[in-house]
């Protein structure tokens, strides 16, 4: 059995498929794949991993004659046509849980770092332009008591909404389902997306990239918000109307912003750049030694288990399996 990786992942997940007695046919380039070198790949492979920045088109699934699953280094997959794969019969996995913290957490970092204006402070410190304590340097925004507002109230929307708690923030999501965990713990309420935005001190986007939250965030929404108000992505760039989001740091109609994902990655906007109210990260959202290899144990074990005949965990196209199974 072959299978195709995309690029290095960290090893405890590659020994796995080799000690399953696999062959491993690991691209050795840092850079996303181009269209050619997917469909190159996946000629002859029984099982594709590949990664969040890997576009895997219906061209790329029908070139994999032999291929059985695609199993994704990440949560989301929206890189991935999973109609095309649906029709082919090709089962498509993801990593979800295991880096539900490492980012929820890293929502936070973001959230201090633009409230405490903690980037822009560095910059300034180290500029030498640091000449003495002063009641009006940097002045930024405090947490405790205010409103959060979680925009997708699943594991990492709930995640970021718990660690709120030591700050006895009011909590308010919208979110397709109810969460009772976050009403139980948090007293958090359920409430329309115009109304969170109208209502929150800092914004955080926790939703999947799907056409109904493609530009879910945009110039009316921005508009909605305090002028004090931050927003923080760690989903997906696209959730948010760049353009729209950059025009509204600008103008100050929203106080700032924490982006670790953007809108045509890797591309970041010269403008956004330029701003010294927005923090951004280079989509480390799961960047942890924790977080990464368990990713990596998740996505080497799926292909481990449908190369061996068993159903994996966190198949996201579970109507395959009917149709693998002759519709019974």
């Amino acid at each position: 059995m072959k299978v195709f990786v995309t690029r290095e992942i960290p090893k405890i997940g590659l020994e796995l498929l080799e000690k399953a007695g696999f062959e491993i046919n690991l691209r050795g380039n840092e850079l996303p794949p181009t269209k050619d070198e997917l469909v190159e790949g996946v000629k002859d492979a029984d099982a594709l991993l590949c990664l969040l920045t890997d576009k895997i088109s219906r061209d790329v699934l029908e070139a994999g004659k032999n291929l059985k699953i695609v199993s994704n280094y990440a949560v989301g997959y929206d890189n991935i046509d999973v109609d095309a794969a649906t029709e082919l019969g090709i089962i498509v996995t993801n990593t979800p849980g295991v880096l539900t913290d490492a980012t929820a957490e890293l929502a936070w970092a973001l959230l201090f770092a633009v409230a405490r204006r903690i980037v822009e402070a560095d910059k300034f410190t180290r500029a030498g332009k640091f000449k003495g304590w002063h009641p009006t340097l940097l002045l930024g925004f405090e947490l405790k008591g205010k409103t959060l507002g979680i925009i997708g109230a699943g594991r990492i929307g709930t995640a970021m909404a718990l660690k709120s708690k030591g700050f006895k923030m009011k909590v308010l999501y919208f979110s397709r389902h109810r969460n009772e965990r976050l009403e139980r713990e948090l007293g958090a309420k359920m409430v329309s997306l115009d109304e969170l935005l109208k209502e929150s001190d800092f914004v955080s986007l926790h939703v999947p990239l799907t056409s109904e939250t493609f530009h879910l965030i945009g110039e009316r929404e921005l508009n909605l918000m305090k002028p004090t108000a931050i927003l923080i992505n760690t989903s997906r760039g696209a959730v948010v109307d760049e353009q729209a989001l950059i025009k509204a740091l600008q103008n100050r109609r929203i106080a700032g912003a924490g982006l670790d994902v953007f809108e045509n990655e890797p591309e970041v906007p010269d403008e956004l750049k330029k701003l010294e109210n927005v923090v951004i990260t280079p989509h480390i959202g799961s960047a942890t030694h924790n977080a990464r290899e368990s990713m990596a144990l998740m996505a080497a074990q799926a292909i481990v288990d449908v190369l061996n005949g068993r159903i994996p965990q966190n198949v996201v196209n579970p109507e395959v399996l009917k149709k693998l199974r002759g519709g019974q």
